[in-house]
Formats: C-alpha cells, structure tokens, sequence
C-alpha cells in the first residue's frame, strides 16, 4: 500500500491491514475498540490512531462521527468513531477473503449519528473473541551516557478463552424470508452479527445486542422472525427440501435450529435486566420450549417423556458485562427454559430431550426383562420342586403333585390318590350311600301299600 513516505504518521504495513480487517468485519468502531480487537499487545491505543490516520489520508477510512462516554469524574470523554469508505471497503474485502458483494455498506449514516447500535455489537464481538494480548516488540531507549538501553518488560493482562477468529464474523447480515440473501424481501430480519466458528463446535450462531431502546414485546417479534427464516426451505441441486438457512450455513448437529444469544450491553442493574430476560422469555416461549411427549413403553406408571426440539431456537441470553469478564466458555448463559447460568457447551445441550429419555427407557427396558426373567425362574423353581415332591396315584398310576389341580392331590398325606381317581371314589361312594339310603323308606312303604296299594 505505498512506500514509507506513503505514511506520514509512520504506521506499519501490519497494523494497516489489521484495521482494515477488523473495520471490514465491524464497520465501524473507535481506535480503543480497534485496539482490542486486533492489536491488544501494543503499549497503549496510539499504534491504532496512527495507523487509522494514514488510511485516511490514503481516503480508505474516515471519522465523520464521534461517541463519548462518561469518565470516572463525571465528565463525558468523546472519542473519534471510524468507519470505511467504499475504496476501503474494496481493501478490507482482501483483508478478509470476501468477495466484495458480500462485505456489506461501509455504515457511513451511522457512524455520522455516532452509531451505539454498532459500537455495542462491536464490543460484543470483541468479548467474544476476547483476543489474547500478544507482546510487541520492545523499541529501545536511547541515551547519551549509556547508549542503548531495553525497554522494560510489559505485564500483558489475561483474557479468558475466545470464541472463533476475526474472520469468522458478519454483521448485518440479512434473514430473508422470501427473496435472496442479497436482495431479501421486505420484512426481512437483519441479525446484528453471525458467527462461524466449527473449530469450537460452533458451526454458526446468530447475535442480537440489546440495549435497552426497544420493548420487550419487539424483541420477542424477532425472535418470532428468526423462526420464520429458519421454517423457510429450498431446493436442493437434487430437488430435495431442505432448510434455506443450511444453503450458506452448517447444521449444528443438535435438535432444533442454530442458536440466537441475546446480548444484553446496557450497564444496568441485575433486578432489571433479569426481569428485562424474563420478559423475553415469556413472550417468545413458543419460540423455544420444546413440545413434550410423555409415556413409557415398560412401565405405565412411571411419569416421565422428553421435549422434542426439532422446530425450536435456542435462545441464550448474557450481559455484556458477564461476557466481558468470563468470555464465552464460562458459566455466562442463561438458555431460557434452563434452570441457571452455565458454560456455552452446556447451554446448547438438551438435557431433557430424546436422548435422555431413550437412555432412561433403555434402563426401564432392562429392568422389565430382568423382571420378567426372575418371575419365569421363579415359576421354573416352583415347578421343579413340585415334581420333585411328585409320586405315582395308588389307583391310575398318573404323577400326583402335592396341591390344587386336576393332577393333583386335593387333601391328604402324600402318596395318595390323585384328583380324579379321589373325585371318582368320593362320587361311587356317595352313589351307595344314597341307594343305600333308600333302600329301607322303599321297604317300609311296600309293607303298608301291600300288593294292590296303587289302586286306593
């Protein structure tokens, strides 16, 4: 990009190109945030200003706005915000291998009204990136006594594991619901920042920084609207439906559609964002909670099922603040319908889907059988000592086993009759008992009837 003379304020080819990349993801931001994006090792923020000022004056980037916040003392500190101009955003696509149809506008408007929105998605990015210090080298001092003398060594501070690269990241990127990526349909969403971040197993995830400027109920509507965009499908080149958003995304391998993290940037209290994230939740819960399916296949008492994820956003909400402080992979998660805060893998993990479920009935399955197999053992066990006890009928010869049965002995010492034969005796006994009975009455009234007794 030119010779030294190029640059009047001295800035190296390095730097450059470091903030054409990070204002070709972020669009725009001040020299601080520039700084911890990509060049957090340097002394202090005048490595960033010096190399912003030499693209200017190679007309690559401009400051048409500022931002201010307010110091510890009260006072508001303003700050230059930066921003690319078209022949930049040219440079920055090289920057980040896009084509240049693909790197978006160059966010002149709302760097001119001091662009918070952006600002805010620029920090949320760069929390999760949190991009580790690495140390420049030491220039050495110069003096006239002793000549040369090595800068003291630097403490760089510690920043907790990121999520992806730089280049992994877009910002808004249009959610269309009918029309194409580059010319999205009327009622399109726009999401605040995409990442793509597979070596993390993160293969995309969509972000919305919320600060606070809309009611809860809009927020919700977008997440309605992302449901709407992922619901979409299309064609595939063997004329099979498949999701639309999968065409320029990969699939997360997990129920439902690719995650939203809700990013909430204004500094406010714990009571009121919490109850700002409640209100969310309750509002888009259709959006989230899976559907439930109860009932078990071995056991109909037990009362359990699983929710089924297949049409559902994760949604995971944070604070900036915690996002900052812990990075990414730290228990700074609350994914609504989740009891606590929990590190991003386990956030995106169903507990109480399919899997648990299946692995539960699986055990209820092996404990039916096992059931099942003791009773059978029992039954063999039980069987097996009755024939062990069994013995011939004194009067048939059939096997008589001690209880109540057709084959078996009804009453008595073993060695008895079996069931038939004592049914069989006890009827011809009970047979002569009654003839002989009637025997005597039969008697009796022949004596008094005489011969012709029929005839009175």
């Amino acid at each position: 990009m030119g010779g030294a003379s190029a640059w009047p304020y001295k800035s190296t080819g390095k730097s450059r190109g470091l903030v054409l990349l990070a204002l070709g993801i972020v669009k725009v931001a001040t020299a601080e945030q520039l700084r911890q994006l990509v060049l957090p090792g340097t002394v202090d923020v005048q490595t960033v200003r010096n190399a912003c000022k030499d693209l200017r004056s190679a007309g690559l980037v401009e400051s048409v706005g500022r931002t201010s916040f307010l110091a510890a003392s009260g006072r508001p500190v303003w700050r230059d915000v930066w921003n690319l101009t078209p022949a930049g955003l040219a440079s920055a696509a090289s920057e980040v291998g896009r084509p240049v149809r693909e790197m978006g506008g160059t966010a002149r408007e709302a760097a001119m009204a001091g662009a918070p929105h952006a600002l805010a998605v620029t920090d949320t990015i760069d929390a999760f990136r949190q991009s580790p210090p690495l140390p420049t080298k030491p220039v050495a001092r110069r003096t006239t006594t002793t000549g040369a003398v090595p800068a003291p060594a630097r403490i760089l501070p510690a920043r907790p594991p990121g999520l992806g690269h730089l280049r992994g990241w877009e910002t808004e990127v249009p959610l269309p619901v009918s029309g194409t990526f580059t010319t999205p349909a009327r009622g399109s969403l726009r999401a605040d920042a995409v990442l793509r971040a597979p070596e993390d197993g993160v293969p995309v995830m969509f972000v919305e920084v919320d600060n606070h400027t809309e009611p809860s109920a809009v927020v919700a509507r977008k997440i309605d609207g992302y449901r709407r965009f992922f619901r979409r499908t299309a064609k595939d080149h063997q004329g099979r439906e498949v999701p639309f958003w999968s065409t320029l995304w990969d699939d997360s391998h997990h129920d439902g559609y690719p995650p939203l993290a809700l990013v909430f940037a204004k500094d406010v209290s714990p009571e009121v964002v919490m109850n700002r994230m409640t209100a969310i939740r309750d509002l888009s819960t259709d959006c989230w909670q899976g559907t439930w399916t109860g009932g078990s296949s071995h056991d109909r008492t037990a009362r359990d099922g699983y929710r089924d994820y297949t049409a559902t956003i994760p949604v995971l909400t944070t604070t900036l603040a915690r996002l900052r402080q812990h990075g990414p992979h730290g228990p700074v998660w609350w994914r609504y319908g989740h009891p606590a805060w929990q590190t991003l893998e386990t956030a995106l993990d169903n507990p109480d889907d399919h899997r648990a479920f299946h692995t539960r009935e699986e055990q209820r399955r092996t404990e039916h059988h096992a059931r099942e197999e003791r009773e059978r053992q029992e039954r063999e066990a039980v069987r097996a000592r009755e024939k062990a006890a069994a013995w011939a009928c004194p009067t048939c010869g059939r096997e008589v086993r001690a209880g109540d049965g057709w084959e078996t002995a009804p009453s008595g010492p073993p060695g008895g009759d079996c069931g038939v034969c004592t049914s069989a005796k006890n009827r011809a006994r009970e047979a002569v008992e009654v003839r002989a009975a009637g025997e005597p009455q039969g008697r009796e009234e022949a004596g008094r009837n005489g011969l012709f007794g029929f005839l009175r």
